[in-house]
């Protein structure tokens, strides 16, 4: 078999692509990437308006994409999704998993609500839109990916982060069961465990740590980036070049891998 050129490698040119969480921060970088590689991009969010943005900012760089209202704790919006894509592309190729929250929250002090919001969206949300993705993708047999965004705190908690770290490391064990069921129907799954992205969520959050204890963002940001090796936080866009990678042909050997993307983080 004649090897692939780079650009033809990284060409998405005829595919279909579903980003959940795609409105804003990650999944934002993630949908621009994909589009800018030649794919069709389903921008879905449960902010719809959000999602809108995304996909016209796509368009207006030349590349195709649309906007879908989804909220993936909604086991029924996952079939409306990949309807949705179909119809605008014609094709299924590549889903996304993208769409988390992780509210801060203390063991002692928190609620079953709050318990079970995140696990709705972070992992049985996500699961049921693999499963509805995958069923497409095996229908029509011709394979697809799944990337699934998981996180450090999947393998090194943080503190109030306790339900957020549950469910992303039950996105890692997923990530590798689905790997493992869906090999022979030729879909490749993998995820990305992102380490400190700087996002306006992660500044909420930081603060709702930090402040009580006296302790300004700004004075506490240079203590908190000593901790990475490469003493930054990441961009969004470092993770959406790793999920360009493993959306790529580049990655065609790859299935139930977690690709940890933390400045060094882990090993400090």
């Amino acid at each position: 078999m004649t090897a692939q050129t780079i650009a033809q490698l990284f060409d998405l040119s005829g595919k279909g692509v579903i980003v959940t969480g795609g409105g804003a921060g990650m999944g934002e970088a993630i949908s621009l990437r994909l589009a800018e590689a030649g794919a069709g991009v389903l921008v879905a969010d449960v902010d719809l308006p959000a999602a809108s943005r995304v996909a016209a900012d796509i368009r207006g760089r030349g590349g195709t994409a649309q906007a879908v209202e989804c909220d993936v704790s909604r086991l029924g919006d996952a079939e409306k999704t990949v309807a949705a894509c179909i119809e605008a592309f014609g094709c299924l190729d590549i889903l996304v998993n993208n769409a988390g929250v992780y509210p801060a929250a203390t063991v002692l002090g928190m609620s079953e609500e709050v318990w079970d919001k995140v696990f709705d969206i972070n992992l049985k949300g996500l699961f049921f839109y693999s499963q509805a993705v995958a069923r497409e993708m095996s229908r029509v047999g011709r394979g697809g990916k799944i990337i699934n965004i998981a996180s450090l705190d999947a393998l090194r908690p943080s503190p109030l982060l306790s339900h957020y770290s549950a469910s992303k490391g039950g996105v890692v064990m997923l990530t590798k069961a689905l790997a493992l069921e869906l090999a022979p129907h030729k879909i490749l799954v993998n995820a990305i465990a992102p380490g400190v992205i700087w996002t306006p969520g992660l500044a909420v959050h930081l603060r709702s740590f930090y402040e009580p204890m006296g302790l300004t963002l700004e004075e506490f940001m240079p203590t908190f980036l000593s901790r990475i090796p490469l003493a930054r936080m990441a961009e969004p866009d470092d993770i959406a070049k790793v999920a360009l990678f493993l959306a790529s042909g580049a990655s065609d050997y790859m299935t139930g891998e977690v690709v940890v993307v933390d400045g060094g983080l882990l090993v400090s």
